[in-house]
């Protein structure tokens, strides 16, 4: 269901109107994960410096105010909460339908499937619809060499009390080969199939402890004695807050436990929970080859540490390829040994002492001391304003889009044509995108005058344009509402001719010069430049070079692909590797601006289309403004007055 549909209100309307009682229950799961492989959410900060440090499956930060669930891909989500849609229901005086929950996962003694190690588990979770069909919801990291994973990963969905919501948990040992490329990319069938397990989402969140015991089975069905293994789901109540800490640790004296080189350090913390157990929240990154490590800073929120009395336990660990990482520590205090609170930590910054590692012994009271230290470098409180935060207190999204107009979608006047005008009505894939995405959009824009242009045509005076007015009139590229944008289209199919080749070059630079104009006028706006395109880039390089200039200025960039073509470049611009993308100069982009949406994907059902478009950006615009220090405009009043 497309939000923003008459019928999405009148069905909202309908259930408010019948005291539909939606219960508020926030839930985040956390798991542990010492053998984390590569997910690409490393926290994305400001800064350019090049970074050229080995960032290979497991190497990567987890965790973090800025971890997103990840899924089939990022843009995939169907079922979490997202502050933009929220946004579109209470503006119109009703309550959001769902409110978020967090799953994690964690199993035990998988199957082994490999022969020369043991299975590289990753887990996929499923939501049941009435008709039998799966949605996908997300999915976890892969773990490396592990029959008893404990996933980082936290699976987001959205909870109703009132209705049933089935589950499908599946387990897949994913093949070596595929261990560096992002989990939202792998073929689930080139994967080999560990187990599922099915319940209710109910079922997990009314248990005592919230953790749901599951075993298990073949993917036929059928419950034969042959021991698949356990699926374990965990959750816990969420606290509400804005407040973080950005923390930096270092690390003085750690034992060397590797044979011909020196450990490679990496730091896990764990919140210690009410049954007494621990989940882990942050993973940092790993650094080679050091005994005197230096993490970047991490991000913590009051979501995952609760309180700054909450205890915590950081261990230290050498990362193995293996998956077999070797505890060198774990901090200690003056109260617990193996606890540490966030406040601690705010202590030991403010008094410039370290807290002492120790071995823990399985003979009570006969741990070792060690001499390693661990340092916390930097603590600093900070309030995370939410997208919604600032949308509410007058921030807009402005809408832009280009229009590919290349000879290879085809003879408008063909029917096979991408850009036929079907008589009788019915949209193609280009009026889809516009249509779909921009009534979307502009909920967010307040005048709804969307600059609009073409490019790859052959306008009237008979020269290939890269960047052409859509609406045809030389001094102004602005047209009113969905309608004048899909108006200005079917005119401009009578009055261009296809031609090429594709270039993005000159479209991402106008757009990125009317962003930078705002600037010196309005720091409220933030602009959302769609591209719809059937094809490959001729200016890959060139295209690359303007996006990081881009990533400067508070501009997002949705590409749609239409049509059968293949995409591969488009997820190259989208940097879902978890890697920035580079200028021909070895300029870094400050922040990845680029989503790319794929129209197949989204008419086949699997995604919906306001998560498709919506997932990544709150993001992308909440780390533009974080990055800047601008604040939601109430909270700049505030301060002003004060």
């Amino acid at each position: 269901m497309a939000v923003g549909g008459g019928d999405a209100d009148g069905w909202v309307c309908m259930m408010v109107a019948a005291g539909a009682c939606w219960w508020w229950l926030s839930v985040v799961v956390a798991v542990n994960c010492e053998t984390k492989r590569k997910m690409n959410t490393t926290p994305k900060g400001c800064e350019t410096k090049r970074k050229r440090s080995d960032v290979r499956g497991g190497k990567q930060a987890v965790g973090g105010a800025h971890l997103r669930p990840t899924s089939a891909a990022d843009h995939h989500n169907v079922s979490g909460q997202n502050d933009a849609v929220d946004f579109f229901f209470k503006s119109r005086g009703l309550h959001a339908l769902f409110t978020q929950i967090e799953l994690s996962l964690s199993a035990s003694k998988l199957r082994d499937l490999d022969i020369a190690s043991k299975s590289d588990p990753m887990a996929v979770v499923y939501a049941k619809k009435r008709d039998g069909r799966l949605d996908e919801i997300g999915r976890t990291e892969v773990i490396m060499n592990n029959l008893n994973p404990a996933w980082i990963g936290k699976i987001s969905i959205a909870f109703q009390f009132e209705i049933v919501q089935p589950l499908l948990f599946r387990v897949y040992d994913v093949d070596t080969k595929y261990h560096n490329i992002p989990v939202k990319m792998l073929k689930l069938e080139d994967q080999d199939f560990l187990g599922e397990a099915s319940c209710v989402l109910s079922e997990i969140v009314t248990k005592q402890n919230r953790t749901l015991t599951l075993k298990l089975h073949n993917n036929y069905g059928l419950r034969v004695s042959r021991n698949f293994g356990i699926l374990s789901v965990h959750a816990e109540e969420t606290v509400a807050s804005k407040s973080a800490v950005e923390i930096a640790f270092r690390c003085s004296y750690l034992q060397n436990v590797d044979l011909f080189s020196k450990s490679d350090p990496f730091l896990r913390i764990s919140r210690i929970v009410e049954s007494g157990n621990s989940v882990p929240i942050y993973k940092t990154e790993v650094i080679n080859n050091n005994l005197n490590p230096i993490w970047r800073p991490i991000t913590l929120s009051m979501q995952q540490f609760v309180s700054k009395e909450n205890p915590l336990i950081i261990e230290c660990f050498d990362f193995n390829t293996s998956g077999n990482h070797v505890l060198m520590g774990f901090s200690i205090s003056v109260i617990s040994k193996i606890q540490k609170s966030v406040g601690d930590l705010e202590k030991l910054h403010q008094e410039r002492t370290g807290a002492t590692f120790m071995l823990p012994s399985t003979q009570r009271g006969h741990d070792k001391v060690l001499k390693s230290q661990l340092f916390v470098e930097k603590f600093v409180e900070q309030e995370q304003y939410s997208f919604l935060d600032y949308i509410s207190s007058g921030f807009e999204l402005n809408f832009m889009v280009a229009v590919d107009f290349t000879a290879s979608n085809g003879n408008p006047r063909n029917p096979n044509s991408l850009h036929y005008i079907d008589p009788s009505g019915r949209l193609n894939s280009y009026q889809q995108a516009i249509t779909e995405i921009g009534e979307v959009i502009q909920f967010y824009d307040s005048d709804r005058r969307f600059p609009a242009w073409g490019f790859g045509g052959k306008t009237f005076d008979g020269t290939v344009s890269h960047c052409f007015n859509l609406n045809g009139r030389a001094g102004s590229f602005e047209v009113d509402g969905v309608e004048g944008i899909m108006a200005a289209y079917a005119s401009a199919l009578n009055n261009v001719s296809l031609a090429g080749p594709t270039l993005f070059g000159q479209v991402i630079n106008t757009a990125a010069r009317i962003a930078g104009q705002s600037l010196s006028y309005d720091r409220s706006k933030y602009f959302v430049l769609l591209i719809i395109t059937d094809g490959v880039l001729t200016d890959l390089q060139e295209t690359k070079d303007a996006l990081v200039r881009a990533s400067d200025l508070p501009l997002s960039i949705l590409i749609v692909g239409v049509g059968g073509a293949d995409f591969t470049q488009m997820e190259i611009l989208d940097a879902d590797n978890g890697r920035r993308l580079e200028s021909s100069t070895d300029r870094v982009a400050t922040r990845d601006i680029v989503q790319f949406v794929p129209m197949r994907e989204v008419h086949s059902g699997q995604i919906s289309v306001v998560q498709a478009l919506l997932e990544e950006l709150p993001g992308q615009f909440l780390t533009y403004m974080r990055c800047r220090d601008i604040k939601p405009l109430n909270v700049q009043m505030a301060q002003t007055c004060a």
